[in-house]
């Protein structure tokens, strides 16, 4: 006899309690923690600790009964969806079969951050969420359903985003992930998304999507980010919590499957007249169970962002845990306030036995396993899992990165592209740029093999008819933390000899200078050296000279505005989107049409 939650005539209700049911305290604490895993060479499962992942594969499916993990290092989409098929026969041996659930930060655009997000690679490559909100809805919709059908290709069935945090603070080094700093645009842009990856109800054929990072983490206390100690809090100087809680609203109306919780913790914040605890929000009852769950009625999975319990130690550095207003806490005492908060799994983490020594030790009740088990196994039954966790291998190779995927974030790519000046009063517009042969080009930050798109590639500024310069938005490096360094932050101003090396080549050639925003930069000692000033947010080189020659037509807007000053950005409040005084280009603006 077929037992009923194997059975799919059942409704996922009755195949969730009959599983509930049978399970031990063991694989209840398994459903609960979500951690990193790799991928091995040709496909093959990793079984000794990875560059990031904590133990060998086997033993997080065996013998911690684990069943979710945010898979990092891929390889060609064959060895991806092999991989994730060896995973699944593996989990396949336990005592019930539970079935892998395989989440994925984004890894279709350009930063590579271990922390945040992975290039494409094998995946078709489009512009950063930044650069997606540049665009229109109908650009948002086709990179989600191509994203969605490249992750199912190879067995990812949960998306780790979409980052809908309003970027407020124009230092924060998380902005590259958000659509940008507009509350109805980012609204709009989450609800398309939401549609393309997960369709109208979750089914065999969505991708799970987790809405970030509730309530909204944007407002940073001097744009410092929350995964290092120095950025732990977040403050509300122009009393604007609720419109960051617009979006969320928003997700959770459209049915997001999950909600994950930043990192940082709330200084000063009341809610309904109640102050509220100054602790990291995962840990924040008042906020995950008396907002999140009862005001706003959500009840899907709510899955902390990672390593909030210990300290994470990788690549011979240390990040301590996220344990923000709560760091004289014991790992243990941590669990137990996470799950008094209201939530359903421990991102990063895979201390099980922990679990299970409070419940067997009377410190956690069984009962309140059941609550967050029977929401995890529900998603897992609403997706098909239990049904058919395994995909084609043919098929992965056939749809990931095919040459329609690309062409369709190539064009998204070059359309993203935002120009903020095109010539002057004098000269009138110089874009799109003619193709000549006989132009002599001169590039820097940019492959001479792209150049040759636009004419003759020179060695000198000098001997050039023409100029294009790529350049990366300013940031502080810093390097003493684990990921420390893959997080832009701090000052947004260029430094002054690569302004003066641009004033000279202005002064001898035409001057295009192109700007790759993952976050605003100070352009204004630049407006006056460009004949041509632009901004990108993910845009190959090629894609680049597909649009200044208007193969591809630009008409990406930007998605923030550009402050002046730092000094206007040190005096913006950091909850109060485009909030600096006198910005050089507000939020919506390019050349080519009104502010959005």
């Amino acid at each position: 006899m077929v037992e009923p939650y194997r059975d799919r005539r059942h409704s996922t209700d009755e195949r969730t309690a009959d599983l509930l049911g049978r399970l031990s305290v063991a694989e209840k604490a398994g459903l609960m923690f979500h951690t990193v895993i790799e991928s091995g060479p040709q496909g093959s499962l990793v079984e000794t600790t990875g560059a990031l992942s904590k133990s060998p594969t086997s033993t997080v499916v065996l013998d911690k009964h684990m069943n979710h993990f945010n898979v990092h290092g891929l390889g060609t989409p064959r060895e991806a969806a092999r991989w994730a098929n060896e995973l699944q026969r593996l989990a396949a041996q336990t005592e019930h079969g539970i079935p892998v659930t395989i989440s994925t930060d984004p890894r279709h655009a350009f930063t590579e951050n271990a922390g945040a997000s992975f290039a494409a690679r094998g995946f078709s490559q489009w512009p950063e969420p930044l650069g997606l909100a540049a665009l229109e809805d109908t650009d948002i919709r086709e990179h989600a359903e191509i994203a969605r059908r490249e992750y199912l290709a190879v067995g990812i069935r949960m998306a780790l985003h979409p980052q809908v945090d309003l970027a407020s603070e124009p230092r924060w080094g998380r902005q590259f992930q958000t659509f940008g700093a507009d509350p109805e645009r980012t609204t709009r842009a989450l609800e398309t998304y939401l549609a393309g990856f997960q369709g109208t109800e979750l089914g065999p054929d969505s991708v799970a999507c987790v809405t970030k990072h509730f309530p909204g983490a944007g407002p940073q206390k001097d744009g410092e980010d929350a995964h290092f100690p120095y950025g732990r809090e977040q403050v509300y100087p122009g009393g604007r919590f609720e419109e960051h809680l617009g979006p969320f609203r928003a997700a959770i109306a459209r049915g997001t499957a999950g909600v994950m919780p930043y990192y940082g913790m709330p200084m000063g914040l009341e809610l309904d007249g109640e102050p509220v605890e100054e602790v990291g929000f995962a840990y924040n009852r008042a906020i995950v169970t008396r907002l999140l769950r009862e005001k706003l009625g959500f009840d899907g999975v709510v899955i902390t962002d990672w390593e909030l319990i210990h300290d994470n130690i990788a690549q011979g550095q240390v990040l301590p845990a996220k344990a923000w207003g709560v760091e004289h806490l014991s790992p243990a005492e941590r669990l137990i306030k996470i799950l008094e908060a209201g939530c359903d799994q421990f991102g990063g983490e895979e201390c099980v036995e922990l679990l299970v020594d409070l419940v067997r030790s009377g410190h956690v009740p069984e009962a309140r396993l059941d609550v967050s088990a029977r929401r995890l196994l529900g998603l897992k039954f609403r997706l098909g899992l239990f049904d058919d966790p395994f995909v084609d291998e043919d098929e992965a190779e056939r749809i990931v990165g095919s040459d329609a995927h690309r062409r369709a974030g190539f064009r998204a790519q070059a359309a993203s592209v935002t120009v903020l000046r095109d010539g002057d009063s004098a000269t009138g517009p110089l874009l799109p740029l003619m193709a000549l042969p006989e132009r002599r080009v001169y590039v820097e930050g940019m492959s001479p093999a792209a150049g040759r798109g636009l004419g003759e590639v020179v060695s000198r500024p000098e001997d050039g008819d023409l100029a294009v310069v790529r350049l990366s938005a300013p940031f502080e490096p810093r390097d003493d933390l684990l990921f420390e360094s893959l997080f832009h932050q701090g000052s947004l101003d260029f430094r002054p000899g690569l302004v003066a090396r641009l004033r000279q080549i202005s002064t001898v050639t035409t001057l295009i200078i192109e700007v790759g925003l993952d976050r605003p930069a100070i352009l204004t000692p630049l407006l006056p050296l460009a004949h041509v000033l632009i901004c990108t947010y993910g845009t190959s080189d090629d894609a680049l000279v597909a649009a200044l020659t208007g193969r591809i037509p630009p008409r990406g807007r930007l998605p923030f505005e550009i402050p002046r000053s730092m000094d206007a950005v040190r005096s913006s409040r950091e909850d109060v989107p485009n909030d600096t005084i006198d910005a050089l280009f507000p939020a919506g603006f390019s050349v080519n049409g009104a502010e959005r």
